[in-house]
């Protein structure tokens, strides 16, 4: 594993805590305040269904940054794609669950939701294209 890719590595696990919060915040959302975080009350069912995508999205897309960060040691592309790659692949797991918990609660902040799912795609297709090109 290449030192970049240790870094990012380091820096998306030492983010894991947060999710493991987010999971206990959502565990409060879903049993009324008798379990988990302290969480927000009188959510409606529309802002608890945002919880919980929220938080899904957050473990599965950091995991995908960590195997991202991985296979970018061995893509074929640009040098001036590499870090941009790296730190997309972050930023998108960070905006996609965020822009969840957002829209939640402020329906205006959808953009957030976008931009990191416009993350997702871009990272993982370049990512992609990258490794079937190093064959």
């Amino acid at each position: 594993m290449s030192p970049d890719a240790r870094l990012m590595c380091g820096i998306s696990l030492v983010l894991v805590p947060t999710i493991v919060y987010g999971g206990l915040t959502v565990l409060g959302v879903i049993s009324g305040g008798m379990y988990g975080a302290p969480a927000p009350t009188g959510l409606t069912p529309l802002q608890t269904t945002f919880y919980r995508a929220g938080h899904a999205h957050a473990g599965v897309l950091m995991l995908l940054s960590l195997f991202l960060q991985i296979f970018l040691d061995h893509a074929a592309l640009p040098g001036s794609l590499i870090w941009p790659a790296r730190i997309s692949a972050v930023a998108a797991a960070l905006l996609v669950s965020g822009g969840f918990f957002a829209v939640a609660h402020v329906p205006s902040l959808r953009g957030i939701l976008y931009i990191g799912a416009l993350l997702v795609a871009v990272t993982t297709l370049t990512v992609g294209v990258g490794l079937v090109r190093s064959r």
